[in-house]
């Protein structure tokens, strides 16, 4: 696997960070993050080309980018990844095209489905985009063990739109799947929260999807607002500090859910992934020592099965809310992630709306909140 990467900074432009000569004949995949801003003024495409080989351009918008051990904000990162012995396919749908986001991941399934299929990159609009039921549909079309991994497009803590494109100006509700094909790819995977719970146990009373209505038969937002005391009058910024904890049935291991808005009409509350009636849940609230033991749990993880090796490439895809509770600590869970899986591999990655990952090795894939997600990726 060969591999360059270049960082795009407004007013200085494009400058490579990790030089590589492309055959003339490879078509790299390219894993474009950065702020939303930058990318709807499409000039930074033009530099890009003068840099970067034609390829599969994979762009999604951010809530901050990762490359080396930095995380960085308003600015753009490419990363060309062109593979030997591994052939890719790259399938892609608007979300307006179907009925709902679970029959959107069917229908990416079954696109990219083959004998050799080895791996499945997931990038997805975090807005327009129902998380949970978009993997679920995917993980249905694709065998379990079959990993599929990625993240759903950020927009810094505005939550008013995000963007995705593939080889073009990156839009709304776009989802991409990247097929990863032959026996010569190694892939490993974790991601790991670190949140502390707190307030009792509560039941799910009455849902619709991925919106809550009520808990325990209380107005769940007005009992929310109380939890968040004198943070509820920042909703729904200030929900990414304090996430949900939900006990789905049928699971070994809880999942992290996140607010994306609250209507104070109907008093509810829409999460990036569903939260059933019945569910158990629970408040959860940031502890910073946690949240970066997290990170390098993930780490740890996502190497397990490298043996002697390490990888060639790790993509980090952690959540908005951790990068806000951090604040200037924000770095040092990239830090340690680079301390577990060495200094030779390539970092890239951002801060998303909802993370995607199998709960285990040989678990079936789900969407993940307020964790760091991480996938290794090695050539052999």
């Amino acid at each position: 696997m060969k591999i360059s990467q270049y960082l795009y900074e407004p007013q200085k432009g494009w400058k490579s960070i990790v030089a590589t000569s492309f055959s003339s004949e490879s078509a790299p995949l390219v894993l474009i993050f950065g702020s939303r801003y930058l990318l709807e003024n499409e000039s930074w495409m033009e530099g890009l080309r003068d840099l970067c080989p034609e390829g599969h351009w994979i762009i999604a918008s951010t809530s901050g980018e990762i490359y080396e051990d930095f995380v960085t904000d308003d600015t753009i990162v490419a990363t060309a990844l062109s593979f030997e012995q591994t052939r890719l396919r790259v399938a892609e749908v608007s979300a307006a095209e179907f009925a709902g986001s679970y029959s959107a991941g069917v229908y990416l399934g079954k696109e990219l489905g083959a004998d050799d299929l080895q791996y499945v990159l997931l990038i997805s609009d975090g807005q327009a985009v129902n998380g949970s039921q978009l993997v679920e549909g995917m993980a249905l079309a694709i065998p379990q063990h079959i990993p599929i991994t990625g993240g759903m497009a950020g927009d810094a803590d505005r939550f008013e739109k995000t963007l995705v494109g593939y080889k073009k100006a990156p839009a709304p509700g776009q989802i991409i799947a990247v097929g990863f094909y032959g026996e010569h790819l190694h892939v490993g995977h974790g991601s790991v929260g670190g949140w502390e719970m707190f307030g009792p146990d509560r039941t799910i009373s009455h849902s619709e999807g991925n919106v809550l209505y009520e808990l325990d038969g209380q107005n769940a937002l007005d009992l929310y607002k109380r939890y968040l005391g004198d943070y509820a009058k920042d909703l729904p910024g200030s929900a990414l500090l304090f996430p949900l904890n939900i006990w789905l049935e049928g699971r070994s291991e809880p999942l992290t859910r996140t607010i994306l808005s609250v209507d104070e009409e109907k008093k509810s509350m829409t999460f990036a992934g569903d939260v059933p009636q019945h569910a158990r849940v629970r408040f959860m609230k940031a502890n910073f020592d946690k949240l970066i033991d997290g990170s390098e749990s993930a780490a740890r993880d996502s190497v397990a099965d490298f043996d002697a090796f390490t990888p060639d490439f790790a993509l980090l895809i952690s959540c908005v809310g951790r990068k806000l509770i951090l604040g200037q600590r924000v770095e040092e869970e990239v830090e340690v992630v680079r301390g577990l899986i060495g200094t030779s591999a390539i970092f890239s990655g951002f801060y998303s709306y909802g993370e995607i990952c199998p709960n285990g090795k040989g678990a079936t894939c789900e969407l993940h909140n307020q964790t760091m997600t991480i996938t290794t990726l090695k050539e052999l």
